[in-house]
């Protein structure tokens, strides 16, 4: 069901792309990969001004490849592993959700000119960026973290580096 209203409102644009080496969709080994994030001509580095500064920045960019045939709206095995539970679509962070959007903390490595280098970004070459936020600790979470033993055992490979 769409709302007008809301569609005409929520056209995004992308703001840039990743260039990196990974250029296949994998689910696990991406600690250590070095990332480029090339603004497109719309911008130039006075967007960028002053965001050396900070060493994380968050990155929210577009599944663009995930086949929309494949969109989950509802609830499945993670990774479709039946020996974690059947969660909703809310509760993991799969890349078949259904506005297909990313959100990642990578940290800053470089500015220069319209172009980031960040390491721990986990999208694919060509992968289209939507926007580019400083990470500031007072957004980050109050308190400790909870999470279910399934998501620990998910994320165990994660940021691991590719053949280490």
């Amino acid at each position: 069901m769409t709302d007008p209203a809301i569609d005409d409102v929520c056209e995004l644009r992308p703001i840039g792309y990743v260039r990196t080496k990974r250029k296949d969709i994998e689910d696990d080994n991406w600690g250590g990969i070095r990332s480029h994030i090339e603004l497109t001509s719309v911008f130039d580095e006075e967007a960028l001004v002053g965001l050396e500064a900070f060493s994380h920045v968050e990155i929210v960019y577009y599944f663009d490849r995930v086949d929309p045939a494949k969109i989950v709206s509802g609830a499945r095995h993670p990774r479709n592993n039946p020996d974690w539970p059947r969660v909703g679509i809310f509760a993991q962070r799969g890349k078949n959700r259904p506005n297909r959007l990313g959100l990642t903390i990578a940290r800053l490595i470089e500015v220069s000119g319209t172009t980031l280098v960040i390491e721990g970004l986990d999208a694919i070459d060509g992968t289209p960026v939507l926007d580019i936020k400083p990470v500031m600790r007072e957004f980050l979470p109050v308190g400790a973290v909870r999470q279910p033993d399934w998501a620990t055992q998910l994320m165990d490979c994660y940021w691991d580096v590719k053949g280490g």
